[in-house]
């Protein structure tokens, strides 16, 4: 099975940052492994149709990389928090997930408020509202994490 990740045109708006570092990430997933990385190209997809704003300019309430972000289940209303980051520092038992996964990549551009959607591999959707951003980067003056 395929996963893949929600993408909502002209809802997502990235940082020239994450905007270059992501596109080189996909890009280079789908050289190494071709056609076969929905997640990749849905990425891909979902760069090509952002909006791209300066890390000063970036407002409070959109999830950027190394967000920490928490998530509210909507069917139940439990809370819960995840980080969102690049492959190589993923540690999902730790709450840090990629942005390569479908719940990462789901998230990407997300505004506080939202709902996001997802399927895993093994084919099971997922839900969540983005009900806080715990820390973003570019609203504690940080810029070029």
């Amino acid at each position: 099975m395929q996963a893949t990740a929600s993408f909502t045109r002209l809802e997502r708006t990235l940082t020239q940052l994450d905007h270059a570092r992501l596109h080189k990430l996909a890009a280079h997933a789908l050289q190494t492994r071709g056609a076969t990385d929905p997640i990749a190209q849905a990425l891909e997809e979902m760069l090509d149709c952002s909006e791209i704003v300066a890390p000063q300019d970036v407002s409070p309430d959109l999830v950027t990389m190394n967000s920490r972000v928490e998530l509210e289940d909507p069917a139940n209303g439990e809370r819960y928090t995840i980080t969102l980051c690049y492959p190589r520092d993923a540690k999902p038992s730790e709450g840090e997930v990629s942005v390569m996964s479908p719940v990462g990549a789901s998230l990407l551009g997300a505004r506080v408020g939202q709902l996001v959607e997802w399927t895993t591999p093994a084919g099971v959707h997922g839900s969540a509202r983005v009900a806080a951003l715990q820390f973003q980067p570019e609203a504690a003056g940080e810029y070029l994490r």
